[in-house]
């Protein structure tokens, strides 16, 4: 439980860098490769889940009690209406070059704006004003 010991927003944000890194590794297999192939997807069986359920309960900090319905619809929402944003600049940079790999790097796009955007978020006033009590690390 690392988030336990970093604290949720740390801990999620150091998954980005994961993602970050285990992006790059995809992009340097080379074909044929199956050692590196094989790490690439256990990387990213490690990272994705752990993000997953990080992100998941750290929104759920954000809730005010008695509302999690409105705000869990408005999470699943977001999430189904915008699963097509990554596969739609995989597909365009992929076409706009010829190879996929130039296309697997701009996946990071997705990674740098979401830990921007997480970074500014003032996670212990949110949980205050949500009325939730706030864990010992944020």
């Amino acid at each position: 439980m690392r988030s336990a010991r970093f604290g949720a927003k740390r801990t999620a944000l150091g998954s980005l860098v994961g993602w970050t890194a285990v992006v790059c590794c995809a992009y340097a297999l080379t074909p044929g490769a199956v050692g590196p192939f094989l790490a690439v997807g256990v990387g990213i069986g490690v990272v994705l889940g752990g993000t997953l359920a990080l992100t998941r309960s750290m929104f759920s900090q954000l809730i005010p009690p008695g509302r999690e319905a409105e705000y869990f619809s408005l999470y699943e929402i977001g999430e189904k209406g915008t699963s097509w944003l990554g596969p739609l600049l995989f597909a365009t940079v992929a076409d706009v070059t010829g190879s996929f790999r130039p296309a697997i790097v701009s996946l990071v796009v997705f990674f740098v704006v979401g830990g921007a955007a997480l970074a500014f978020v003032p996670m212990r006033r949110a949980i205050r004003a949500a009325g939730n009590e706030q864990p010992l690390r944020v």
